[in-house]
C-alpha cells in the first residue's frame, strides 16, 4: 500500500463492518460515520444521530483496517455510510484519495440532505469528492415535500437537487426507498417517485427495501420514543407489488408517457 503525507484529519466513526454485502457491489468494507441531521421515524440507528459523538479515526487507520482483509474485497470496495457521510467531506476526500491510489471501488451511502449548492466552499469540496467516487447510493425517503418533512423532520428539496447534481456529474447512482405500511406505501407517491428517478440518466439500480422493527430495542435503550410503535413490518409479497408502482413511473418517464395508477 502506498503511503501519503500524514494529516490531522479524522472522521468521527460510529462503527465498521468488515464484510458488508448490501452496501454496494460485491463484498464491502463499510464505515459508519457519526452524526445525522435527519430524524427519520423508521431509522434503525438512532445512536448515529448525535453530531459530536463517535470515535475519532484517521483515513490512514481506516485503510490499514481495509488492508487486513483486502483479498475479500476484490469485487467490492469501500462504502461510507452513516449517520450522514456528507457531513464529513474533508474526511471523505482524504479517505477516497487513499483508496483510489489503490484502485479501490468507492461508494457513498447518503440521504443527500447536506447538499448546499449556495455554499461555494462546501460545493467545491463536494466536486473534488465526486472525482474519486465510483457510486452513490441515494436514499429518497419520500417524494412528497410535506410527507417527507413529517417523516424525517427535514424538507426534501435539497435531496432532489442532489439527485440532479449527480446526474449532471454523471456519477452512477443507486436509489434506495424504504416502504413503510401506511406511510410510504401509497402507490400514487410511489409512481411519482418512479417518475422523478426515471428522469435520471445515471440511474443504475433501484433498491426497494421493506420496513422492519429491528431497531426498536435501541430506542428503548436510549430512552427515545419510537414513533412507529404500531406499524407492522412490510411483508415481501406486498413490497414486490409496491415496487411495480415505482417501476411503472420510471418506464412512463423514460417513454414520456404521463400516466397514473
Amino acid at each position: 500500500m502506498q503511503t501519503s503525507t500524514p494529516t490531522n484529519i479524522q472522521g468521527r466513526i460510529h462503527s465498521i463492518e468488515s464484510f458488508g454485502t448490501v452496501d454496494g457491489p460485491g463484498v464491502r468494507f463499510v464505515v459508519f460515520l457519526q452524526g445525522c441531521p435527519m430524524r427519520c421515524a423508521y431509522c434503525h440507528n438512532p445512536d448515529t444521530w448525535e453530531i459530536n459523538a463517535g470515535t475519532p479515526v484517521s483515513p490512514a487507520r481506516i485503510m490499514e483496517r481495509y488492508e487486513r482483509n483486502k483479498s475479500f474485497y476484490k469485487d467490492g470496495g469501500i462504502t461510507v455510510t452513516g449517520g450522514e457521510p456528507l457531513l464529513q467531506l474533508d474526511f471523505l476526500i482524504e479517505l477516497f484519495t487513499l483508496a483510489k491510489k489503490e484502485n479501490i471501488h468507492t461508494c457513498i451511502d447518503t440521504s443527500g440532505i447536506p447538499f448546499t449548492p449556495s455554499n461555494k466552499e462546501w460545493t467545491d469540496k463536494l466536486n473534488t469528492l465526486m472525482t474519486m467516487t465510483d457510486l452513490v447510493m441515494l436514499d429518497i425517503k419520500h417524494i412528497d415535500p410535506k410527507c417527507h418533512k413529517d417523516l424525517t423532520g427535514c424538507p426534501n428539496d435539497n435531496i432532489l437537487r442532489f439527485a440532479w447534481y449527480l446526474d449532471k456529474k454523471k456519477i452512477p447512482v443507486w436509489i434506495r426507498h424504504v416502504v413503510v405500511p401506511s406511510i410510504t406505501d401509497d402507490e400514487t407517491y410511489l409512481y411519482r417517485l418512479g417518475w422523478f428517478i426515471g428522469g435520471l440518466s445515471n440511474l443504475k439500480a433501484l433498491d426497494v427495501l421493506p420496513y422492519h422493527t429491528m431497531g426498536k430495542a435501541k430506542y428503548e435503550k436510549l430512552g427515545i420514543p419510537y414513533r412507529l410503535e404500531d406499524i407492522p413490518p412490510m411483508d415481501r409479497p406486498t413490497l414486490l407489488l409496491k415496487k411495480q408502482a415505482i417501476l411503472k413511473g420510471i418506464k412512463d418517464r423514460r417513454n414520456q408517457q404521463p400516466g397514473s395508477l
